[in-house]
């Protein structure tokens, strides 16, 4: 290994060793699965009532209308996808990006 790969290892184990990197690590990772899971839970949810339930989902808003339950449920799951996406995004631009901030300030 080379003075320069060494080096670099050393400043990566550096980075990884400091509280503030793993507290980054950690709370974009919680974050991160726990939207996924609410996301995935409700398309699951959903295949589920489509796939074992679909007549909740054919049944009309209201007597005399077109328009069926599954249409706004449908919406709903990915209206919800959206606002998880903004979360995440939004959390990532003001908080994450503050804590990595931090962290190359003090490593520098």
């Amino acid at each position: 290994m080379t003075h320069a790969e060494l080096s670099h290892a050393q400043r990566c184990d550096r980075i990884r060793a400091n509280p503030k990197f793993q507290r980054l690590v950690r709370s974009r990772s919680r974050l991160a699965w726990s939207l996924s899971a609410a996301v995935l839970g409700t398309y699951y949810l959903f295949m589920l009532v489509v796939a074992f339930q679909p007549a909740l989902l054919h049944a009309p808003l209201g007597e005399g209308r077109q328009l069926t339950v599954g249409i706004p449920v449908a919406a709903a799951v990915i209206v919800l996808s959206w606002l998880c996406t903004g979360w995440y995004v939004y959390r990532a631009n003001t908080r994450f990006d503050a804590l990595g901030a931090d962290l190359l300030a003090e490593l520098k």
